[in-house]
């Protein structure tokens, strides 16, 4: 085999029948195998055979709601008909990126904690949730005055912000 083959995608052809084939494996396989596939890493692209057409996000989209129709679902109603609402609109292209930098942030954490709990086992839990929480916090502060930046040149005004340790607070505030 030749480097390129071996960087290139996996093709899955989607027939006129609607049944995908694996032209690796030389079989038809379901929506559970794209999932494994999915699960395992695999690179892949999934072509439909008629139009020559790229639809794999399609395809993840069908996984996706085949997973949500299980008893523990990963998305609340309130959340996908948010996602519904953010089609068409100006922050369109914003939400999406929010989301995919959300949702590699969330993984790239999830691979810290892991990591730090091999490193270190005597580590204690909570602590290590609160200083990731505390990260977390600071990274998606920024990220949220990044988009703000972008779409007005500004950040948010003072007095919207969160006070820091050094900063007055009025009197009769809680905290």
């Amino acid at each position: 085999m030749s480097e390129s083959k071996i960087s290139e995608p996996r093709v899955i052809k989607k027939y006129p029948n609607r049944r995908l084939y694996d032209t690796v494996e030389s079989r038809y396989i379901t929506l559970v195998d794209v999932r494994r596939l999915v699960m395992d890493k695999v690179d892949f692209v999934v072509i439909d055979k008629k139009t020559q057409e790229d639809i794999t996000r399609s395809i993840l989209l069908q996984v996706i709601a085949e997973q949500e129709h299980t008893a523990d679902p990963l998305m609340s109603q309130d959340f996908l008909s948010q996602c519904i609402r953010s089609y068409g609109g100006t922050m369109q292209s914003v939400v999406g990126s929010y989301l995919d930098q959300s949702m590699k942030l969330f993984l790239s954490q999830q691979q810290q904690m892991r990591d730090r709990i091999k490193t270190s086992p005597v580590l204690d839990p909570l602590s290590a949730v609160a200083n990731l929480t505390q990260q977390n916090y600071a990274r998606w502060r920024s990220i949220q005055e990044d988009i703000l930046r972008s779409f007005t040149g500004t950040v948010r005004p003072a007095e919207e912000s969160e006070p820091t340790s050094d900063t007055p607070r009025e009197p009769g505030s809680s905290s």
